[in-house]
C-alpha cells in the first residue's frame, strides 16, 4: 500500500477514519485539518482530534484557515489520492486535480439526502429512524460525486449527536478500508446521484441553538438531542443562558391551559416544562457559569415555589 494519501480531517469522526487508515498500513503523508479553536469557559486554545493523530504518528499536518487561498503546501507533495471526512471546508478543483488516483469523501448520510456539513445532526433534528455513510467520490459541487458504497445506520430513539458520531465512524471507516482498494485499482465504476431526490443539511446557525417552547415536545426533544452534546441547545432561564443536553417527552398530550415554557416540578425532583402540546422533561442542564449537572441535582439547589413560577423561554 505504497499510494500516498492525504487526508482532510478535523472532528473525531474524521480522526477515528484516518487512524483506522494508518493502522492498516495505508501510506498517509500528509494531513489537513482547520485551525485550532478556543474550547469552554476559559477560552483554552485546543487541538483538533486530527491534528492529535497527526502528532500522534508524527505525520505533517496543515491548518489553513482558508483552505481556497492557501493551498501552495500541497504543491510539493506527490499525491495519489485524497481522503477526507468532516474536514468542514469544500476543497476546490485546483486540489483535486492533484490527486492522480482519485479524490474520495467519507459523507454521513446517505447520498443524496443531506449534502452539506451538518447530515448527522440534522437527521436527529428531523426525527429519522435511519441514516448512513457514502463512500463518494469528490467533485468541485458538494457531496454531488458518484457513490462507491453506502451502509444504513439506525437512529435509537434516545441516541445524540455525539453517539452518533461514534457509530457512524465504526461503520465509515469499516466501510472505507472494505471499498478503498477497489477504488485505488480502478476496480469500482459507482453510481451517479439522483438530482431529483437530493435534499441539503447545512451547518447548524446559532439561531437554531435556541429552544422554542411554542414548538411541539417531540421536535424539541429533537432538537436538543441534535446538538448534543455540542454546542448544546439553550433556553432562556433567569435572563442567562440554560444549556440543556438531555430531556425525554413527559407528556405530549395535555388538556391544561398552562403557558409555554412554564415550569412544573413533579414527584418531588422531576422538572418539566411547557411546549407546545404537552411537556418535556428536563434530564440533563448547565447553568451558566457552572458544570453539567441532572436536573435532580439542579433542583436540590433551588427554592422549588419559587422555581415553579419562572418560566423558560
Amino acid at each position: 500500500m505504497n499510494e500516498k494519501i492525504v487526508f482532510f480531517g478535523t472532528s473525531t469522526f474524521s480522526a477515528t477514519i484516518l487512524e483506522s487508515l494508518i493502522n492498516t498500513n495505508y501510506n498517509v503523508v500528509a494531513i489537513v485539518s482547520q485551525p485550532d479553536k478556543p474550547v469552554g469557559r476559559k477560552k483554552i486554545l485546543t487541538t483538533t482530534p486530527v491534528k492529535n493523530i497527526s502528532l500522534k504518528y508524527n505525520i505533517p499536518i496543515f491548518q489553513p484557515i482558508s483552505l481556497r487561498k492557501d493551498y501552495e503546501f500541497l504543491k510539493n507533495i506527490d499525491i495519489d489520492l485524497i481522503i477526507t471526512a468532516a474536514y468542514g471546508q469544500i476543497l476546490p478543483q485546483a486540489i483535486l486535480d492533484m490527486a492522480k488516483i482519485n479524490c474520495i469523501n467519507v459523507h454521513g448520510s446517505l447520498l443524496p439526502k443531506y449534502r452539506g456539513g451538518a447530515p448527522i445532526q440534522r437527521a436527529i433534528m428531523n426525527g429519522d429512524k435511519t441514516t448512513g455513510i457514502t463512500i463518494m467520490q469528490m467533485v468541485d459541487k458538494m457531496d454531488a460525486g458518484r457513490m462507491y458504497a453506502k451502509k444504513e445506520i439506525t437512529i435509537d430513539d434516545n441516541m445524540n449527536a455525539s453517539l452518533l458520531f461514534e457509530k457512524m465512524a465504526i461503520v465509515g471507516k469499516d466501510l472505507l478500508l472494505n471499498v478503498l482498494p477497489d477504488i485505488i485499482n480502478n476496480n469500482i465504476v459507482g453510481e451517479e446521484q439522483d438530482e431529483n431526490e437530493v435534499t441539503y443539511a447545512y451547518n447548524i446557525t446559532s439561531e437554531e441553538e435556541k429552544i422554542d417552547f411554542n414548538q411541539p415536545v417531540v421536535k424539541i426533544f429533537n432538537l436538543i438531542r441534535g446538538l448534543s452534546l455540542n454546542p448544546g441547545a439553550y433556553c432562556i432561564f433567569k435572563n442567562n443562558n440554560l444549556k440543556i443536553y438531555s430531556s425525554a417527552i413527559y407528556q405530549n398530550k395535555t388538556n391544561d391551559n398552562e403557558k409555554t415554557g412554564t415550569i412544573k416540578i413533579v414527584d418531588k425532583n422531576r422538572l418539566l416544562v411547557r411546549c407546545l402540546d404537552g411537556y418535556l422533561e428536563i434530564l440533563e442542564l448547565q447553568v451558566a457559569g457552572k458544570s453539567k449537572m441532572l436536573a435532580k441535582d439542579f433542583l436540590n439547589g433551588q427554592d422549588k415555589v419559587a422555581l415553579s413560577k419562572e418560566r423558560m423561554s
